[in-house]
């Protein structure tokens, strides 16, 4: 029989409907200003934190909505951003630094809702308010690196093959020079180097030298671990932070991408997120003369460092361990009173602490901290120009062999202390990094985007409805059911999914589908008037209007699904998020624009004789 859906057809679209419903409901409960703590190097969040945080607002009159244990995690509720703000400041003070307090919105979903994992949409930083930073990574501060590993790699595998050269060189680019001091010795090594040189380097000779250069496949890697690298160490900082709900993500080959919703103290963030602080260990250099290296006469082994009050230290310039093995780093005090760092290595790094101090007991050991600072100067590419500054924080006698558990002394101040064991915990980057571009969003500049978004979506809406029921009038009081539905949809889509999130651009894509999820109805409903006209019974010219339109439809939105998905794969940022919700709105509004509105016409019109269509 013709216009007549199976059962299970109309059980399918009640179930949808219900499911569209539910999943969006929570978006019209809002969310309340909160901040939440968390517990950070093994520190737990139980009931006699939350005593002590509700003893901290009520000493300083704060009232919170609500104060509670939330998924391992304490979250209070407050009724302003006012409110949230100057708790956020008075609990972090009090919790101290085993306590990451970040801000928040927490959904005010009730709880029955929460018990299906529904909850509102994710915002993105143009709707919420925060601080936006775009930063690029200096490659070829990645490839000196590179080369200086290379290095004293060959000092120690020469050395070890006792192959003696006379002198080992960076020429750059990827490229080391080892001079030997004989053309035996020089066969021999090219030899030993051509065997163990495998897919990372290339061997040529050069008379009583070796030319050794990183191979193209080996210098893409090095580049690509030190964006990865950095990416993972950057969202370590996110983390000590405290920001809720992050964005951290690759931007082309040497870019990242960070948004930290909810943040407006662009100056701290900027401080913790570019730091390139990080440590090495080196024995300090008693063989040469110091005098003979403050005039110029370094030895080839050493280098010249300085003191924090001005004195020279002679080091070796072999590294005993690298800021890269340090698992945990916590700020401190030691037995005088005077601020120090605590620090933990992960399980290599204890065993090369504990093999570079075995044999060195009763010798000085030169810790050098290491940063990149902004010189104010830029490039011949127009980017700032870094300059490396190395300074020795403290010179120890080692006592013992050491291993794993540490300290570091000789610390100007607790908030320095505190400083670089954050930055220590987090991870040294692989590479320095540099803001390319900043923005700032307020919250009340978010809350009139949505504002204006929400607006242009309701405005647009209202106009179809009118055009449709005037102009198709009960088939266009259909189409406009279907219309109201697929917004339903998309917006409990949107939802569900974890990583989607909403920006303006999304809300321009949201508009978009809903004159696309009309378009579909308007060519099924001229279909269905050009069969009448052509004196086709009223069954069968909704029967056709609907097959005859399909292959239309199904063409022209498969075509705009190619798109969505190309924007999504080479897109970045807003590109992405008016990509996700096209692509939404184009599934949504094809289910509801045919098969939505054709079971309500099946419904109403479907299995009885019809004289005529109100359409």
């Amino acid at each position: 029989m013709l216009n007549k859906y199976p059962l299970w057809k109309y059980l399918m679209l009640v179930l949808v409907t219900i499911f569209g419903f539910l999943y969006a409901a929570p978006n019209l409960y809002g969310e309340d200003p909160a901040i939440q703590v968390s517990g950070v190097r093994n520190a737990v969040v139980d009931n006699s934190t939350l005593d002590k945080m509700r003893s901290v607002l009520a000493d300083n009159q704060l009232e919170a909505k609500s104060v509670a244990l939330e998924n391992g995690l304490m979250l209070a509720r407050f009724k302003s951003t006012e409110d949230q703000l100057k708790a956020q400041e008075l609990v972090a003070k009090a919790m101290g630094d085993d306590y990451s307090v970040a801000l928040n919105l927490a959904p005010a979903t009730p709880a029955w809702l929460q018990s299906i994992n529904a909850g509102p949409m994710k915002l993105g930083l143009d709707l919420r308010g925060g601080v936006h930073f775009l930063m690029e990574v200096d490659m070829a501060e990645a490839m000196n690196k590179a080369d200086e590993q290379l290095q004293q790699d060959l000092r120690a595998n020469l050395r070890e093959e006792k192959l003696y050269y006379s002198a080992i060189r960076s020429l750059g680019q990827g490229k080391v020079k080892v001079t030997l001091r004989d053309q035996d010795l020089a066969d021999k090594a090219e030899a030993y180097l051509k065997k163990s040189a495998g897919t990372e380097y290339l061997v040529e000779r050069d008379g009583d030298s070796v030319l050794l250069s990183l191979t193209e496949s080996r210098i893409k890697e090095i580049r690509e671990y030190a964006l990865s690298q950095n990416i993972t160490i950057i969202r370590n900082r996110v983390n000590e932070l405290g920001v809720a709900e992050p964005l951290v993500q690759r931007q082309g080959t040497d870019r990242i991408l960070v948004e930290l919703p909810g943040v407006q103290d662009t100056a701290r963030a900027k401080e913790i997120l570019g730091a390139t602080a990080t440590l090495e260990f080196h024995l300090v250099d008693t063989k040469h003369d110091l005098g003979d290296a403050i005039n110029g006469r370094v030895p080839a082994g050493s280098v010249l460092y300085k003191s924090r009050d001005g004195r020279p230290v002679l080091a070796e310039k072999r590294v005993m361990l690298t800021g890269d093995h340090i698992q945990d780093a916590q700020s401190g005090f030691d037995e005088y009173q005077r601020p120090q760092v605590n620090i933990k290595l992960d399980s290599q790094g204890g065993d090369m602490m504990s093999r570079a101090t075995k044999d060195s007991i009763g010798k000085p050991m030169a810790t050098v901290f290491i940063e990149y600072k902004p010189t104010g100067e830029k490039g011949p590419d127009g980017k700032p120009v870094l300059k490396k500054v190395e300074e020795v924080i403290q010179v120890a006698t080692i006592q013992a062999r050491l291993g794993r558990s540490f300290r570091i002394t000789g610390i100007d101040s607790p908030q320095e202390a505190h400083s670089l064991s954050l930055l220590l915990r987090a991870g040294a980057l692989l590479a320095p990094i540099q803001i390319v571009e900043e923005r700032t969003v307020g919250p009340s500049l978010g809350a009139q985007n949505i504002q204006d978004g929400m607006n242009s979506l309701i405005y647009g809406f209202i106009a179809i409805v009118i055009f449709m029921a005037i102009y198709y009038r009960a088939f266009g009081l259909i189409a406009n059911m279907a219309l109201l539905m697929n917004v339903v949809l998309i917006v409990g889509i949107m939802s569900l999914i974890p990583g989607a999130t909403l920006t303006l651009p999304g809300i321009a894509g949201i508009v978009l589908t809903v004159g696309m999820s009309v378009d579909a109805n308007v060519l099924i409903f001229e279909r269905i008037r050009e069969e009448i006209r052509a004196g086709t019974s009223i069954q069968k010219a909704i029967h056709q209007g609907y097959d005859n339109a399909f292959s239309t439809i199904a063409d022209a939105n498969i075509t705009t699904m190619i798109t969505a998905l190309i924007l999504f794969g080479v897109g970045t940022g807003p590109v992405k998020g008016f990509a996700v919700t096209l692509a939404i709105g184009i599934l949504t509004s094809m289910f509801t624009a045919i098969v939505g509105t054709r079971a309500v016409v099946n419904l109403v019109y479907g299995g009885r004789r019809v004289e005529k269509l109100s359409i």
